[in-house]
């Protein structure tokens, strides 16, 4: 039996201006932000090295962030805050 696709995941979301400022303009569907985010951490090379897990905050993901370096399951806590 197929799985169906959550609806909530897929429902376009408001991106906060600190968010448009890391990912462009939305609405963008949750995992969507989620995807330009791991796309922005991999381009600007922000995953620390010794632990693939953490993420390193530059100045554009600070204001989402509020600290330096978080998990990647922090992280999407932390984006959500900045959906609508």
């Amino acid at each position: 039996m197929a799985r169906k696709a959550n609806p909530a995941l897929l429902k376009p979301m408001t991106l906060s201006p600190e968010l448009q400022a890391v990912i462009g303009s939305g609405p963008y569907p949750r995992g969507e932000v989620v995807k330009k985010i791991w796309d922005y951490i991999k381009a600007h090379n922000l995953q620390n090295p010794q632990n693939k897990r953490n993420i390193f905050a530059d100045d554009k993901l600070m204001p989402i962030f509020g600290k330096k370096e978080v998990t990647m399951f922090e992280m999407t806590k932390l984006v959500s805050a900045h959906l609508s």
